[in-house]
């Protein structure tokens, strides 16, 4: 005890030192809000440099699974696209129209990317990947894997952007039962993050067990048709006026790796109509 006081009177000084640099330190990040927007903006970008070293060690290390599961992946898909190509060409008898169908997809730019860091064992998970917006990417821009949809862009960075997906309880994704034109919204509360819940389902819908969930096409953040999960149980509204299906997720959140940002092309022109027309409205009188 007698060395330790000793050696705090020997150098007091110094310690009064650092102590008051940082408190001074705290107050000028804490009461600046210039100088606190560096620091965060700062601890971002180590925090995704972190995020993302451990992310590549780990995907390093799991490499050889990944390639044994896209081959497979490529090879389903390849039977099914040649599959599909045999029987339009039958039933249509013209090949041109079915290539014209495929040039459409260019209306949407994929931009690829990577999951730094993810959660799936929170209420409010959310997933960061490694391109931002000098790589082009913009919130509310959808983002999806080779499995289906895996959610919103939120907030972006110079190099990173963060997710909302699905498994987030504020996530609202317009969803329709394959094949029909009765749509709804996926959500997500809490629990199972291989399982979620389309609301609002009409009454008279018609629809089994089995049936595939897709994007609606109704926002303009994804497309029609990306697969979200098949249902496995169907239930009441609170209210009793539609139904609630429970839906296996065909997104595997637990192993995310390679994602896929949607550029829309026409997104831009379609909002700034859907501006001007509430804009028109809310100038025109209402005559009676």
């Amino acid at each position: 005890m007698e060395n330790l006081w000793k050696f705090l009177s020997r150098h007091f000084h110094w310690l009064l030192f650092i102590i008051l640099e940082a408190v001074s330190v705290v107050m000028l990040f804490s009461y600046n809000s210039y100088q606190s927007s560096v620091w965060i903006s700062s601890a971002n970008l180590v925090a995704g440099k972190i995020y993302e070293c451990q992310a590549e060690i780990e995907q390093f290390f799991s490499l050889n699974q990944q390639n044994e599961q896209l081959s497979q992946h490529n090879l389903i898909l390849e039977k099914q696209l040649d599959m599909l190509r045999t029987r339009y060409e039958r039933l249509s008898g013209d090949t041109i129209v079915f290539q014209q169908e495929m040039e459409n997809l260019d209306d949407y730019q994929l931009i690829p990317a990577k999951v730094v860091s993810n959660s799936v064992n929170q209420r409010d998970n959310l997933i960061t990947i490694n391109k931002g917006s000098s790589d082009g990417i913009e919130t509310d821009m959808g983002v999806l894997c080779g499995n289906g949809i895996v959610g919103v862009v939120y907030l972006t960075s110079l190099h990173y952007a963060i997710v909302i997906p699905a498994l987030n309880n504020r996530s609202r994704i317009s969803c329709s039962i394959r094949g029909t034109d009765y749509f709804g919204y996926l959500t997500w509360s809490g629990g199972d993050p291989t399982r979620a819940n389309v609301e609002d389902i009409p009454r008279h819908a018609k629809f089994k067990k089995g049936d595939w969930i897709e994007t609606s096409g109704y926002s303009s953040i994804f497309p029609h048709g990306i697969s979200v999960g098949r249902i496995e149980k169907i239930f009441n509204s609170h209210d009793g006026l539609s139904y609630r299906l429970q839906v296996r997720l065909s997104t595997d959140f637990s192993c995310l790796r390679d994602v896929y940002v949607i550029n829309d092309k026409s997104m831009a022109e379609r909002m700034r109509l859907k501006e001007a027309a509430i804009d028109s409205l809310m100038l025109t009188p209402i005559k009676e």
